[in-house]
């Protein structure tokens, strides 16, 4: 098993990776001494597959348990979900000194997060991410938060867990569409810090869409020390820490306007650093031999790179965009990428230019 340590001060924690250590689920929770009682957030896919296993460890330890299980999809992360799982915890009588575990993909953690986050004004909470895109990504870091119609991740709260456990067992029964989607976010990484990782990335990619065991053990360790680096010299997304958001600008504004539905989370993010890394050779030099290798490789991972809209949708989109986050004084504000391997936040970009790299066509892919 390899542990990468997230360094902030008291709120530090590890990640630890590996192949079924599920099971051992129970005895990290007694360890950190989380409590005698906890619920486990889950969704109606993970939960027949690996909810069983969670139970069996924590009683084990110890500790009771409960289960929740919610619908599956990103139309759970929303206030209502937040309302329904807050009255089950209330119902169960879980106290401030019990825990949540978060058993499931970035959605799930998202949710389970932000209600541990809000109930009883803040309650201890895990991730067991069972998604590629969690494992690397999301379950690192503690943003943690739900969607509003007008926007992603709109209502939310920085809440570092106690633990992240990625096992890497999990990825073998996950749809070939949710590993493809998690590559999107291993490839930024590549792009924003890690010009290795991103050579690697276009080595091995046939070994890693095999689900190779040494080849993902390594690069979902790299990728979770690279974000515990970026989480550790800024927290709360005040300066470094906005690089990780690489091509989501665009891609929250695309799974915006398509309903949180018709794009997996890293199928929006993909097309969303097709387009900023245009962006970037155009305003930051990044060369466009550069460019094209970020759209070739995750056209290679089976990713869309570009997407179709016509004029009405575009215009919404740009709206949507207006919402985002990292919206400051009504300007949009892009990452974009010098070369692979270095990013910078903070850049204005002029709308005209969004539309005219988003109906530029899409480069012929090569296969992987």
């Amino acid at each position: 098993m390899r542990t990468v340590d997230v360094s902030l001060g008291s709120r530090s924690y590890p990640i630890c990776i590996g192949e079924k250590i599920l099971s051992t689920l129970g005895g990290h929770c007694a360890r950190l001494k989380l409590g005698k009682r906890c619920a486990v957030i889950s969704d109606k896919n993970v939960a027949p597959l690996y909810a069983k296993a969670a139970l069996a460890s924590l009683r084990k330890a110890g500790i009771d348990p409960v289960l929740l299980v919610v619908p599956a999809g990103e139309t759970s992360k929303s206030l209502d979900m937040v309302r329904f799982c807050c009255d089950r915890l209330a119902r169960h009588r879980l106290e401030r000194t019990s825990f949540i575990v978060a058993l499931g993909g970035g959605v799930v953690g998202d949710l389970a997060g932000f209600v541990a986050s809000a109930y009883l004004r803040g309650i201890a909470f895990v991730q067991a991410p069972t998604t590629l895109l969690a494992q690397v990504d999301s379950s690192v870091g503690g943003k943690v938060g739900v969607n509003l119609k007008a926007g992603k991740n709109l209502v939310g709260a920085f809440y570092q867990p106690r633990l992240v456990l990625c096992d890497l067992a999990a990825l073998r029964t996950l749809p070939s569409r949710q590993f493809r989607a998690g590559l999107a976010e291993v490839i930024k990484y590549g792009i924003i810090s890690d010009a290795a990782l991103f050579a690697r990335l276009e080595r091995d990619l046939l070994l890693l869409l095999k689900r190779d065991a040494a080849v993902l053990a390594a690069v979902v360790a790299r990728c979770c020390q690279l974000k515990a680096e970026v989480v550790r010299q800024d927290e709360t997304e005040s300066g470094l820490r906005a690089i990780l958001n690489f091509g989501h600008t665009i891609g929250h504004a695309i799974e915006a306007i398509s309903g949180y539905g018709k794009f997996l989370h890293g199928e929006a993010i993909s097309i969303g650093q097709v387009a900023a890394a245009k962006l970037s050779a155009r305003v930051c030099g990044l060369p466009g031999a550069e460019a094209a290798r970020i759209e070739a490789l995750l056209a290679r991972a089976g990713l869309p790179v570009s997407i179709q809209l016509p004029p009405p949708q575009r215009n919404g989109l740009l709206a949507a965009m207006l919402l985002d986050k990292k919206v400051t004084g009504g300007e949009i504000k892009f990452v974009l990428a010098r070369r692979i391997g270095l990013a910078e936040p903070g850049h204005k970009i002029a709308p005209a230019w969004v539309r005219q790299v988003l109906a530029a066509p899409a480069a012929q892919p090569s296969r992987a």
